[in-house]
């Protein structure tokens, strides 16, 4: 049954210290998740590239943006991982556009993510030899929402069956695995692309072929 977006959010957490990020004239903010696809701030620049020493993984409960108190969803965070590479999209903001974003970021995905902050090395697509420092939103184990590792057949099943006020989870896996397509060939996720080959074994047990499109 589909379920209706809660129209409150949950309790809030308190928002995370970002410290001198506020007075900082220019920032660069890292998204690996709904960033690389939407990420709702004003910026001045963005550029594809990657991190070092994470990887991504499908651990953190949403029961808001993609998800319910009832049926949480999955989203993703980072996992320190020293052979670890993490493909995403770094946002510059400058100006007034940094605290107008981080204001922004502090409610999406520190109060109703249940993230917190870690500044990481982000090395650009077009000029990996230069690297860039980029404040990112991690969800640690101590968080409320944290679910931690399941088989990816278990997650593609959870995300199956989960929506929140952001929409289905579905379609968060799925915009998440289109831009790394994009990527090209060098931007590899395995726990990715598990998680989307166990969702095409199930989807027709979910939902009949001819209303597949319309779930997300």
């Amino acid at each position: 049954m589909k379920q209706e977006p809660r129209s409150t959010p949950p309790p809030s957490p308190p928002a995370p210290h970002l410290p001198d990020a506020g007075h900082r004239q220019a920032l660069w903010i890292f998204g690996y998740g709904s960033l690389v696809w939407r990420p709702d701030f004003a910026f001045s620049d963005s550029r594809v590239g990657f991190v070092r020493g994470y990887s991504r993984r499908f651990w953190q409960g949403d029961t808001f943006h993609r998800g319910s108190d009832e049926q949480p969803g999955r989203v993703v965070t980072l996992l320190e991982d020293r052979e670890g590479c993490t493909w995403g999209v770094a946002y510059q903001v400058r100006g007034a556009q940094v605290s107008e974003a981080l204001k922004y970021l502090d409610v999406r995905e520190a109060v109703l993510g249940g993230y917190d902050t870690k500044e990481v090395t982000f090395h650009p697509q077009d000029a990996p030899d230069q690297p860039l420092k980029a404040l990112a939103y991690v969800a640690t184990p101590q968080n409320p929402g944290y679910l931690g590792p399941a088989p990816e057949e278990a997650i593609a099943t959870q995300i199956l069956a989960c929506r929140g006020f952001s929409g289905h989870n579905l379609e968060y896996l799925l915009r998440l695995a289109d831009f790394m397509q994009l990527c090209g060939p060098q931007a590899q996720d395995e726990h990715l692309a598990a998680i989307v080959d166990a969702v095409g074994t199930r989807l027709p047990c979910f939902c009949p072929t001819k209303q597949a499109v319309t779930l997300i």
